[in-house]
């Protein structure tokens, strides 16, 4: 007889996954030690079938923006109480179904914060300074037979506007004032403790801005929120750099200001539609893309794997959790 028969439900320290997490791919052993972990993606059964199989038992779910939590989902599992998110973002998650069930949702707080704002940095820098189209030129043999290259831009002195001054935003900030730059922003609330320029929107903070540096969370409220015009306001020299949610940018509208020359260049680690990347952006020597890797280094992934495993600890030991989110939504 299966040991599982003499247990109830809530006994079971079950953990579904409908296709696993960056960071449980890296770290799969650490949960598989502690936890029963059940895998609907290799399961042969249709999704909504294997969720039925558990319906009962199943009182929580790790999850990643690569497999949205959504309001069916929620509904195959009637004993769901907790969501366990490897990101630091819940746009993936229906929150407000969450909400009305009761169910509570962590992330992994501020554990990619520095890594993303590094990457953000280094994606500036590597628009304005040409590198990666620089890196190219060489490996194409084309430095002995043209000889010239494009001059590229300074870094100091430039006006940079950051969208959302969280912890990643203030970690960007920070690293681009050292640089020499003046660091203005827009953010849902002023922020009183930093020395920056506060602006209410992102039009008006673009107007006064060499470059724009995306690091705010995707809600109903930023959805395309940098557009064409935003985008015309910012100029023909200025670049944006996105290392929060690629549908924050109105990509056709991008796209079209990036062909027609209406913008200096950008630094994409995210996009609309991931992984499909709009091909007229892969012609472009003034676009540095990234495949939504900013967060990813191995320092990061241990200390967001222990954080999702201490929060699956408390749940099942009936403890507080470590970094809940508040569900405002």
């Amino acid at each position: 007889m299966d040991p599982e028969d003499h247990q109830s439900p809530s006994d079971l320290r079950q953990v579904l996954i409908l296709r696993p997490p960056p960071v449980f791919a890296v770290h799969e052993q650490y949960f598989s030690n502690k936890f029963q972990i059940l895998k609907a993606y290799d399961s042969p059964l249709p999704t909504h079938d294997f969720l039925r199989s558990y319906a009962q038992s199943v009182r929580v779910i790790l999850c990643s923006g690569v497999r949205p939590i959504t309001a069916e989902v929620i509904r195959d599992l009637p004993a769901l109480q907790l969501v366990v998110s490897s990101a630091t973002g819940v746009n993936h998650i229906d929150m407000a179904e969450c909400r009305r069930r009761g169910i509570t949702v962590t992330n992994v707080a501020d554990v990619f914060s520095d890594d993303v704002a590094d990457a953000a940095v280094g994606l500036y820098i590597d628009v304005m300074r040409k590198i990666t189209a620089s890196d190219r030129f060489v490996r194409g043999g084309q430095w002995p037979v043209t000889g010239e290259y494009p001059l590229g831009s300074k870094i100091g002195g430039k006006r940079i506007g950051i969208v959302g001054l969280g912890n990643i935003g203030s970690r960007v900030a920070t690293r681009l004032m050292a640089m020499g730059c003046v660091v203005s922003y827009t953010s849902r609330h002023k922020k009183h403790s930093t020395p920056f320029v506060f602006y209410p929107n992102v039009l008006q903070l673009a107007f006064n801005s060499d470059a724009l540096i995306i690091c705010c969370a995707l809600t109903n409220d930023t959805r395309h929120m940098v557009n064409n015009t935003v985008i015309k306001a910012l100029g023909k020299t200025g670049v944006i750099v996105n290392v929060a949610r690629g549908a924050i940018i109105n990509e056709v509208e991008l796209v079209k200001c990036l062909v027609e020359g209406e913008i200096g260049g950008v630094g994409l680690d995210v996009f609309e539609n991931e992984p499909n990347v709009p091909t007229q952006m892969l012609e472009l020597d003034n676009v540095v893309l990234l495949p939504h890797r900013t967060a990813f280094t191995r320092e990061s992934f241990h200390d967001a794997a222990q954080i999702l495993l201490s929060n699956l600890e408390a749940f099942f030991t009936n403890k507080p959790l470590l970094t809940p989110v508040a569900n405002e939504f």
